[in-house]
């Protein structure tokens, strides 16, 4: 786990997360599940003014004749001071490219973005880059992974297809949709196992594509409980488990660090994903950690515990890993930082 010195290790507390730097909302879900319809919805409102959206050549999103067009042939001015751009190589030089023509002034000063991915896109490298890239996340964070989910013929998604698993899994929240065109039985199950893949992922539903573009403002992180437990879910995707971990007492950081190196290291291709908000000795606010397979965020440190409220909660996405394993490594760590 990157670290800066033992006085220091997380620098300068930052109010929130982002630290100044632009949120980016990832949209995933697989084909026709309505990422582009949940988008638009946004676009279509007073508070989603200000958005940069990020399509991939795969695309939909719907450009009138009308619309102005910028200096550079892949940018689509819209009409409510939004952009939108196609994503033709990878995603950092598309996003660097965004801030370049928005610090010259050639297209509008974007308050977030919103990269839509193809229905048959595993997320796990995108939240890779923003763990991985440096200079990128001088400029961009990422703020939240929707996954769109349709209902209709949803576990038959699941099972034929991993991508749609992988989608699922990862996401920090899960927005239903047609629920119109399934059957009452149908959608029941289909959101049991949406439940049952990802417990831990704020759950809502998007009736005809709209949905309060509060998803697009409200942060990603877990809510956090008291006690010192593990709850699960074996899921419907085989070895894929999701589990949440939260801790009462702080920990003492290098050693609770040094444990997290070491899972990253020795099954770091299993731990799909790890967040959370950590209560460590000694420091005022939670410690905001985020690890993708063998790759750490540096742990950001907040001033101060939303709501005043201070507890650890971990949340992880593992292949083939155990909460029983994971939940003794940390309370070892744990009773070793206390003595």
């Amino acid at each position: 786990m990157p670290a800066g010195s033992a006085q220091a290790p997380f620098g300068r507390p930052a109010r929130d997360e982002g630290a100044g730097r632009v949120p980016v909302f990832v949209v995933t879900g697989f084909l026709g599940a309505g990422k582009t319809t949940l988008i638009r919805s946004l676009l279509d409102t007073a508070d989603g003014e200000g958005t940069a959206v990020v399509v991939n050549e795969f695309g939909e999103i719907g450009i009138d004749q009308d619309l102005l067009r910028s200096s550079t042939e892949a940018t689509v001015l819209l009409g409510n001071g939004c952009v939108c751009c196609s994503m033709r190589s990878d995603l950092q030089e598309t996003l660097r490219q965004l801030w370049i023509e928005r610090s010259r002034g050639a297209i509008p000063a974007f308050r977030r973005v919103v990269v839509e991915t193809t229905g048959l896109a595993d997320p796990g490298p995108i939240l890779q880059t923003f763990l991985t890239d440096r200079a990128l996340g001088a400029e961009f964070y990422l703020r939240k992974l929707i996954c769109v989910a349709a209902l209709p013929a949803l576990e038959e998604t699941l099972a034929g297809m991993p991508e749609a698993g992988r989608q699922l899994a990862l996401a920090d929240c899960v927005v239903t949709t047609k629920a119109d065109l399934a059957a009452p039985d149908e959608a029941e199950s289909a959101i049991e196992a949406t439940r049952s893949v990802n417990p831990h992922a704020q759950l809502l539903s998007a009736a005809h594509g709209e949905l309060a573009p509060e998803l697009f403002l409200a942060s990603a992180l877990p809510a956090r409980r008291s006690g010192f437990r593990a709850e699960s879910t074996d899921g419907h995707l085989g070895q894929i488990t999701s589990f949440a971990i939260t801790l009462k007492e702080p920990m003492e950081w290098q050693a609770f660090a040094a444990a997290l190196d070491l899972i990253r290291k020795l099954r770091g291709a299993d731990l799909l994903r790890l967040k959370g908000l950590v209560d460590v000795q000694g420091r005022p606010g939670p410690v905001v950690i985020q690890i993708v397979g063998h790759f750490a965020h540096p742990p950001v440190e907040l001033t101060a515990w939303p709501e005043g409220e201070r507890s650890s909660r971990l949340v992880a996405i593992t292949r083939g890993i155990a909460q029983s394993d994971l939940l003794s490594l940390l309370d070892a760590v744990h009773r070793l930082g206390v003595r």
